[in-house]
């Protein structure tokens, strides 16, 4: 089944799990995510200076990876359905083995059907301070175990996680993965 992309598609129009699959595969070039009600968002591709940022974050997330062998990394071209059926697609996401493997072969496929235990998504412009809070918190309703809004404008990050209030720290301060990430640690003034 193809869906080219086709501004009629009316915002009560609701796409069953595979015809979004489909409609993305037809749309490579997009960045598109999916709201828990079906609304489908379209996201502009980042700027040149986040993607060589993100791609620093990505390899920091992976080379504690391969040391621990503990779980999955992604980048933000591989998206999750989430518990509330929305579809997301973070900057960075790892997923322990464990919740990966108590997965059948069809969840792991298409659009995991899982959250992430842990996400980054990275500011690429200043508007996103009133949208990327709001999706965090989304990330922590759907199981979410930590997560990061990294601001480079503010040099501040904001630290998230489940029943507690969300923590804003200094590029100087040194991130660590605490419990679910174990010996994770980062200072983003040496890296972004």
């Amino acid at each position: 089944m193809m869906f080219p992309l086709n501004p009629t598609i009316r915002r009560d129009d609701c796409l069953t799990d595979d015809e979004f699959y489909a409609f993305c595969q037809a749309n490579p070039t997009l960045r598109i995510e999916r709201e828990a009600d079906g609304q489908i968002i379209f996201e502009m591709p980042t700027n040149t200076k986040t993607g060589l940022k993100n791609a620093d974050l990505i390899a920091e997330v992976v080379f504690w990876n391969r040391k621990t062998k503990l779980g999955l990394v992604a980048d933000s071209s591989a998206a999750f359905t989430l518990p509330d059926t929305s579809v997301r697609a973070p900057d960075v996401s790892w997923i322990s083995h464990e919740r990966w493997n108590a997965l059948s072969d069809l969840d792991q496929d298409k659009f995991a059907k899982v959250c992430p235990d842990f996400v980054i998504e990275l500011f690429f412009d200043t508007d996103e301070k009133y949208t990327l809070p709001k999706k965090m918190e989304k990330y922590l309703q759907n199981g979410v175990r930590l997560g990061w809004t990294i601001d480079p404008f503010t040099q501040q990050t904001t630290i998230y996680r489940p029943d507690s209030e969300s923590e804003v720290v200094s590029f100087a301060d040194v991130l660590t993965g605490e419990d679910i990430l174990p010996g994770f640690a980062l200072r983003l003034r040496d890296l972004l």
